[in-house]
């Protein structure tokens, strides 16, 4: 990668965080080794749905970094960063928003309900253009957002929307691991 070393790249995690074999924990890592700076949106230890909770550990983390960022969001990451841009102001260099939640859509088994999902704050999902360059990575084949409402959403957002073939939701449940692309999308967004 050819990131500026005074870029931070800002990991957003979606609703289950940190999970040892995600593409963005991995990133992370390498990110990391290759002393580049980088900082993750810590778990929340209480009202882990809440979109106002959220936000706020974003904010705080974002408050906490001088110079340019670049986020990489993943699934409801995408939506709390849509939903920090909302309420902040602060300039960003650009984001990547992979596979995106479409939270106003019923979830598979095993993930909250859209009752829950509205209870918590995070509907409806802003459609106001984001303030910053951003590209939307949208699967054709994502149990948690249909393509053509992704791409719906890219497009309210001023975002690019990139498609990345049929990945799934571009989890370890879909056999990522390590997400090479990840890397091209970062240098865009950098301008490299």
């Amino acid at each position: 990668m050819n990131i500026d070393k005074n870029t931070t790249i800002l990991i957003v995690p979606g609703l289950r965080d940190h999970v040892p074999e995600h593409w963005q924990t991995l990133l992370e890592e390498q990110l990391v080794k290759a002393g580049q700076k980088v900082r993750s949106v810590p778990p929340l230890e209480t009202d882990k749905l809440s979109c106002a909770a959220r936000v706020a550990a974003m904010q705080q983390v974002v408050s906490e970094i001088d110079g340019p960022i670049v986020i990489v969001a993943h699934s409801a990451g995408c939506m709390i960063t849509v939903q920090w841009a909302q309420q902040h102001s602060r300039a960003i260099q650009g984001a990547l928003l992979a596979a995106p939640a479409d939270l106003e859509s019923p979830m598979p088994a095993g993930y909250p309900s859209t009752d829950a999902i509205a209870a918590n704050g995070w509907l409806p999902i802003p459609r106001k253009a984001l303030p910053f360059t951003s590209i939307v990575a949208a699967s054709s084949n994502d149990p948690l957002g249909q393509y053509q409402r992704v791409v719906e959403m890219a497009q309210a957002w001023g975002s690019r929307a990139a498609d990345i073939g049929a990945v799934g939701h571009l989890n370890p449940a879909a056999g990522f691991g390590p997400w090479p692309q990840v890397h091209d999308f970062i240098n865009e967004l950098c301008g490299a």
